[in-house]
């Protein structure tokens, strides 16, 4: 039943209406749960997934280079079909945690799934077993096998790491009691959480978004709300942080990774010192990003100390009016297409047939993504829209990973899925184009301060607020090592990220400190925050390689998003002139960020 939990509805923020707004059409995937073709392709799967284990167990090393190629298809062609299911059941429960049918459905199929695939499980662990000089031999026979190469090399990046077949089965067999089972806890604790504001009764992303409200009282009245249901529910979000946080530290240990964030790494495809210098280039310029942006904000607010609750709130001089959907997506699409018409053409579809869906609704899922279904398909966007500038961005961002996730697509099911790392670069970009197009398009002195504050803001929370967040899960998962943390504990590790990367300027009210608690990413997947920063400050240095006018960048652009995670993100930048690798990368995307508010100091002089 759908839940009736009163909340303040997003088609009528302030008495406007923000037009009609989209709802997912799930039907490409499938009609309903209780689909023929649902059960037809979970047949499917039982018996191909049976048929691939009798056909190739034991028997990998004896394959030559076309039957290999063949193994790997059929593989993938599993992938495909477990994708698709999964990702329309998962797709409906994000639409309604809190409906009891639709969890049951994805644990069901999440269960059964993962008992076809057991018989997999030797697949990886075998390949990994190949000599690189028997392997190398058959790639150097075969064009098409050669192609999957990344991702034999991802693959094999694990070799040192693998367990034998029967620990690796018996992990597969528990995953759905393990992390997934604690995800789905955390998930559905959150979208059942109530927050009285003022009297008002909203969840989670209606009183997030209060954080943004231009009068300081219900900023204030969100930010207690939050803390006092956060306070009442502590122990159980400290006890999906400790749990996951030890499942995680016994699993590395098994495995040998040296340290919590390898595996992160690994997947991302990137070395440890490439992110140790990314890290350590924002926390060196906390002082001339954050702190120095905050102190102004608090001058334009005409406040001698900022509260957290100040942190995003909007500037004296803004408006509080709201974007209505269709002014929304003219927006985004008129800055894409003046990118390249070609860029537009790609996104029209989430607009037009159902691949976005918008509202806010009781028991939805906070927050936004982009999810790319499988390759044969086309990826779904999820949107909590309230109207509010920040909304627009946020749907230029994940327009941008939609688009992305098409043009991948056609690398096939093993090959689309891009790296963290790299999975945040068309988002990034398509913010950039969409700020850019407003800039440019600003009436007045003071609209142009608006935005460029605004975007500041933005880049603030995508690289210093990520990166402080990367600390303090590796400060989690290094206390954790130690033993059982208690909430205060955790608390205390918070607020140490917290005053440093913030600055001097801000007080920190009573209950602040459980605030750790509701970020969805240190319990989906540890340490991928970093990837935001990553992707901000790749962006900043791909805009400035825009703008510098090469004539070939649209076309190069497009190259590396086709391609997927077909390439290297050192392979990836080095038709536009850049390295990833090189520490001075890093500072001439902090450099943007920084020439921004340069520009916001000069205009108070």
């Amino acid at each position: 039943m759908f839940d009736k939990t009163p909340v303040r509805d997003a088609n009528a923020q302030g008495g406007k209406s923000l037009g009609d707004l989209p709802e997912w059409d799930l039907t490409d995937l499938y009609t309903a749960e209780d689909a023929p073709e649902v059960q037809r392709d979970m047949d499917w799967l039982e018996k191909a997934c049976c048929d691939f284990a009798s056909d190739y167990e034991g028997k990998l090393a004896s394959l030559d280079a076309a039957g290999l190629l063949e193994a790997v298809q059929r593989y993938e062609q599993i992938d495909v079909t477990a994708g698709r299911i999964m990702s329309f059941a998962g797709l409906r429960y994000y639409q309604q945690t809190t409906d009891a049918g639709r969890a049951k459905f994805m644990s069901d199929c999440q269960d059964r799934i993962t008992d076809y695939t057991t018989p997999l499980v030797f697949y990886g662990l075998e390949f990994n077993r190949l000599e690189d000089a028997h392997l190398d031999g058959l790639l150097a026979q075969n064009a098409d096998l050669a192609r999957y190469k990344p991702i034999f090399d991802r693959m094999r990046a694990m070799k040192p790491h693998q367990l034998s077949d029967e620990l690796e089965k018996f992990l597969h067999d528990t995953s759905t009691v393990g992390a997934s089972a604690w995800n789905k806890l955390f998930d559905e604790t959150m979208a059942g959480l109530e927050f009285d504001v003022d009297g008002e009764v909203m969840g989670l992303e209606a009183t997030l978004n209060q954080l943004t409200e231009q009068d300081r009282s219900k900023r204030e009245a969100a930010s207690r709300a939050l803390a006092e249901v956060f306070q009442a529910n502590i122990k159980t979000f400290a006890r999906v942080h400790n749990t996951l946080a030890k499942e995680k530290e016994i699993e590395d240990r098994w495995r040998k990774m040296p340290t919590p964030q390898t595996g992160r790494h690994l997947a991302n495809h990137v070395e440890p010192e490439v992110v140790e210098a990314l890290r350590d280039a924002v926390v060196a310029a906390y002082p001339r990003l954050s702190h120095r942006y905050y102190k102004l904000k608090a001058k334009w607010l005409g406040l001698d100390r900022m509260q957290t609750w100040d942190r995003n709130a909007p500037l004296p001089m803004e408006t509080d009016r709201l974007v209505d959907w269709s002014e929304a997506r003219r927006m985004v699409m008129d800055a894409y297409a003046g990118f390249d018409p070609k860029m537009a053409e790609l996104a029209q579809p989430f607009f037009d047939k159902g691949w976005i869906d918008a509202p806010v609704k009781p028991g939805k899922a906070p927050g936004a993504f982009a999810h790319p279904t499988v390759s044969t398909v086309h990826p779904y966007v999820l949107l909590n829209y309230l109207g509010k500038p920040r909304d627009v961005m946020t749907l230029a961002h994940e327009l941008g990973h939609g688009v992305h996730q098409v043009l991948a697509a056609g690398q096939g099911e093993l090959l689309s899925s891009t790296p963290l790392t790299l999975a945040e670069t068309a988002s990034v970009f398509g913010e950039m184009l969409t700020f850019q197009k407003l800039l440019e398009g600003a009436k007045d002195k003071q609209e142009r301060k608006v935005l460029l504050a605004g975007k500041v803001e933005d880049m603030i929370n995508t690289v210093v607020r990520q990166i402080a967040f990367y600390d303090f899960e590796c400060k989690l998962h290094a206390a954790r090592a130690e033993g059982e943390l208690t909430p205060d504990d955790i608390n205390a590790l918070w607020m140490s990220v917290q005053a440093e990367s913030l600055g001097e300027i801000f007080d920190y009210h009573e209950g602040y400190e459980t605030f750790w608690s509701y970020i969805p990413h240190f319990v989906h997947s540890p340490f991928y925050v970093y990837a935001y920063a990553f992707g901000d400050g790749l962006v900043n240095a791909l805009y400035a390689v825009y703008r510098e006018g090469d004539a070939d960048f649209q076309d190069k652009y497009f190259e590396m998003l086709k391609a997927g995670g077909s390439k290297h993100h050192k392979e990836l930048l080095a038709p536009f002139g850049l390295d990833a690798s090189d520490p001075a990368f890093w500072d001439k995307g902090l450099s943007m960020i920084e020439g921004m508010i340069d520009e916001l100091e000069a205009m108070e002089e």
